[in-house]
This record gives structure tokens, sequence and C-alpha cells, in this order.
């Protein structure tokens, strides 16, 4: 799976997300709900600049068209955005993931030929209000029967990585947390070495 035992990184602050990748996030998305369209666009070109200093993924989140428009590696929509127009606009190379809130909602969007899908919220959040979290039931079910990758997301820190990773989240989603990238980086290693001594 892409991203195995990676942090995905998702904020609103240019600074945030360079601080995330120069702790070790290979993969960020910008999200901001609150400003116009000129100033996402300039903040995420300060972004992509970025990349001539560090490798990363970089994921605009809910526009499509500027994603494709000022390079981005890839777009986030939410279940409001049809799948399969956003595909027609980003195209076939650049990555096209999908907010999954429920099993039938993943296995619609792996259907529609997303490339990644994020599940959750799993723990309760300020950042998604108005959506109930969904617990480790739906992590679990992602695990045995979703074939792409998945980013599990929610109210995810320290305290409860564990739980999460030991549901079937491989790769974790923050936001909040953003600045225990490393901390949570050496727990996804640790639980990796330790699946691959069982496997031997």
């Amino acid at each position: 799976m892409w991203f195995e035992n990676q942090v995905y990184v998702i904020s609103d602050s240019v600074d945030t997300l360079i601080k995330a990748i120069n702790d070790g996030a290979e993969i960020i998305q910008f999200r901001d709900k609150s400003r116009n369209l000129k100033s996402i666009q300039k903040k995420a070109q300060e972004l992509i600049s970025y990349k001539t200093k560090k490798h990363f993924i970089f994921i605009l989140n809910d526009y499509p068209e500027l994603a494709a428009e000022i390079g981005a590696d890839g777009v986030h929509i939410g279940q409001d955005t049809s799948s399969v127009k956003a595909r027609k606009i980003v195209g076939s190379n650049l990555i096209l993931g999908k907010s999954t809130h429920s099993l039938e909602q993943g296995l619609a969007a792996q259907s529609e030929g997303v490339n990644y899908i994020s599940v959750g919220p799993v723990f309760p959040t300020p950042t998604k209000p108005g959506q109930p979290a969904i617990g480790l039931k739906y992590v679990r079910f992602a695990a045995a029967n979703i074939n792409i990758p998945f980013v599990v997301i929610g109210g995810i820190d320290l305290t409860n990585i564990n739980e999460v990773i030991k549901a079937g989240g491989k790769w974790i989603g923050v936001v909040r947390a953003a600045d225990q990238v490393p901390q949570l980086l050496k727990i996804l290693e640790r639980f990796a070495g330790e699946g691959n001594e069982t496997n031997h």
C-alpha cells in the first residue's frame, strides 16, 4: 500500500505544512475552507515552490481545476463532489482522493476509480463540525475490504494512534496533531517492524 506507515498532514497553514515536511511527512494536504480562491492559489503555489528544497506529495483540497492548473500532485474531494467529474478535470496522472464516512461510501469511491480514500472521522474532531465520529469499526472493515490505499483521519494523536494501528490503519491523517509528526512516525515504524518480525 502506498504511504504505509506514513503521516498525512492536513492544514490551512503553509508554515505548519512546511514544518511537517521537514519533520518527515511525505504527503501533505492544503485545506482552507475560509479564504477565497485567489488566496488559496497563492498559498498552494508557495507549497509547490518548496518542492525545490524537499521531495513530498502535495494534495490540494476541494478544487480539481486549480489543482490541475498549478501543478499539484493531486486533489482531495468530499462526498458532495463527483469522482467522475473530478477525474475528467484532473486527468489520469493526478492523484484523486475522496472523503468517506461509511463502508458504503468507501466501496462506492473505490468503484469510481479514486486513488485513495479517507476513512473517518474516527474520533470526535472540531475540524469536521456536524460529522459524528464513526469509531474504529469502519477502519477494520476498510483494512479487510478496501483494495486501494486508505488514510485514517479524525482526532488522531499520540493518545490513540495505537488503537488505530491495531484496527488496521497504516496511513494516518492528522490536523491538530501536526506538531506530533516525528513521534507518530516512530510509532508507525515500530508497529511495522513488529509486523515484519511476525511475518518471518
